[in-house]
């Protein structure tokens, strides 16, 4: 008989403890995991930034992020939308980004400048599980009366004429090919050429190479400081995309990622300027960026804030100033410059390198 009673206790207790961990698990999923079923989505950041003054009319992008993977069909130009004065609705097209979860209003013609604006996704907006967002997400933001002058081309001065520059050493794996000058310094390690091929001359910390790393201070403080431009969200590939010339941002995601095509469109303008302020990394993950002619490679600066990846295929353009280290993955193409600072080491492998001419 006791021991019936101890077994019976021994039972209720296990089937207490399985209960309580059950409930502790819904209340976890609740809580916020974003894989979790029952975990409703939410936005994580938008862009522009709510209550932004001062938005270019021209190359504005209205951008949201969310918590979780969304189900596409429910993102629409009946769940996102951007009004204006009196509550005029902005006509436009919604996509949304699986690999980085952002949707994106693009409107169909430039904003009206000095307006007030509202972006607003409804709560019919839902996760894969059918989640709806717990309320609607509204922001705003203002137009400015006349968009930011075009930006100056910024001179590379000394480190013109690399088409690599690594801080404490360059690597290359398989047959790499560079059209320039590769160097080095402070570090002193050039290593894989050859096999790999470079048209140019070899600078192993020399004065060249270090007076090519002062170049690049000068140049990579002067993209970053200029004043901010159109705000980017943390992704900007998924689908086919047009910027104009000027300077773009990375405020509300750090990062920026490219995982589709990117154009860049001088219109009609030869010495047009693109210059993107990226605080943290840059990846691409597959796709092209180019540059329209008459536009020119050279006259593309990324300021990249730690380090730079490109991936396996990826043609790029401009001349990557970045903290840290840059990566060309296999097959990649870089129309444009890999200049890392001081403590950033370059690696490519089976990728090409072509630098623009003339140097600015």
């Amino acid at each position: 008989m006791r021991i019936l009673k101890i077994s019976k206790i021994v039972i209720s207790a296990f089937l207490l403890a399985v209960a309580m961990t059950g409930c502790g698990d819904e209340k976890n999923a609740a809580a916020g995991n974003p894989t979790d079923p029952l975990t409703l989505p939410a936005v994580t950041s938008v862009t522009p930034l709510d209550a932004s003054p001062g938005v270019c009319s021209t190359t504005a992008i209205v951008s949201a992020t969310f918590s979780k993977a969304m189900n596409p069909t429910t993102l629409n130009s009946s769940t996102f939308t951007l009004t204006g004065v009196s509550g005029a609705s902005v006509t436009g097209q919604v996509t949304y980004d699986s690999s980085s979860n952002v949707a994106t209003f693009t409107p169909s013609t430039t904003l009206t400048p000095s307006t007030n604006f509202t972006a607003t996704i409804t709560i019919g907006a839902k996760d894969t599980f059918g989640n709806a967002l717990a309320a609607n997400k509204v922001w705003t933001f203002t137009s400015a009366a006349t968009c930011p002058a075009q930006p100056p081309v910024v001179a590379l001065g000394a480190a013109c004429s690399f088409g690599i520059l690594g801080g404490s050493a360059v690597t290359s794996t398989g047959l790499s090919v560079v059209n320039g000058d590769v160097g080095v310094s402070p570090g002193s390690s050039i290593s894989g050429f050859p096999p790999g091929v470079l048209t140019g001359t070899r600078h192993t910390t020399d004065s060249i190479a270090a007076s090519a790393q002062a170049a690049l201070t000068t140049a990579f403080v002067t993209a970053s400081t200029l004043p901010q431009g159109t705000s980017l969200p943390g992704n900007i590939g998924g689908l086919p995309r047009t910027f104009p010339p000027g300077v773009y941002t990375t405020v509300a995601q750090p990062s920026l990622g490219i995982t589709g095509n990117l154009t860049l469109d001088p219109v009609g303008d030869p010495n047009a300027v693109w210059i993107f302020q990226v605080s943290s990394t840059l990846t691409t993950a597959s796709g092209n960026v180019i540059v329209l002619a008459p536009g020119k490679p050279g006259n593309v600066f990324w300021a990249i804030g730690s380090a730079a990846t490109l991936g396996t295929g990826t043609t790029m353009a401009g001349n990557l100033m970045a903290m840290s280290a840059i990566t060309l993955n296999t097959g990649a193409t870089l129309n444009g410059r890999a200049l890392a600072r001081t403590a950033g080491a370059i690696s490519m492998d089976a990728s090409t390198i072509n630098v623009p001419t003339p140097c600015q």
